[in-house]
């Protein structure tokens, strides 16, 4: 079983930055050919979860919503088996929790995704 442990979290202002980390820990192999994604989704008060931004955890590759494209950069440290989103140039639109996901296939459709983290909170105030 994979486990998943987000950080960072928070509240901020309009124009804010905030850093989200994931953790990865567990008896699954999270860097296995079976789970070849990890990266960030959000969900707002009466919306459906929707992706942020994927990474492959072996390479370089990314998937940017995109309504955060530009604004939200997500990164990987394989050696700490942790994946980051930096998140700039913050808007109220982006308040929502935020969820760290692993999963197999290069896509932002969180039904795709089959491990999930508790989330934490950000909130953007105007």
């Amino acid at each position: 079983q994979v486990q998943l442990v987000e950080s960072g979290g928070g509240s901020v202002q309009s124009g804010g930055s905030l850093r989200l980390s994931c953790a990865a820990s567990g008896s699954g192999d999270i860097y296995s050919r079976n789970y070849n994604y990890m990266g960030w989704f959000r969900q707002a008060p009466g919306k459906e979860r929707e992706g942020v931004a994927i990474t492959h955890t072996g390479g370089s590759i990314t998937l940017y919503a995109d309504s955060v494209k530009g604004r939200f950069t997500i990164s990987r440290d394989t050696a700490k088996n942790t994946v980051s989103l930096q998140m700039n140039s913050l808007k109220p639109e982006d308040t929502a929790m935020y969820y760290c996901a692993a999963g197999t296939y290069y896509n932002l459709n969180a039904q795709l995704f089959e491990y999930w983290g508790q989330g934490t909170q950000v909130t953007v105030s105007s």
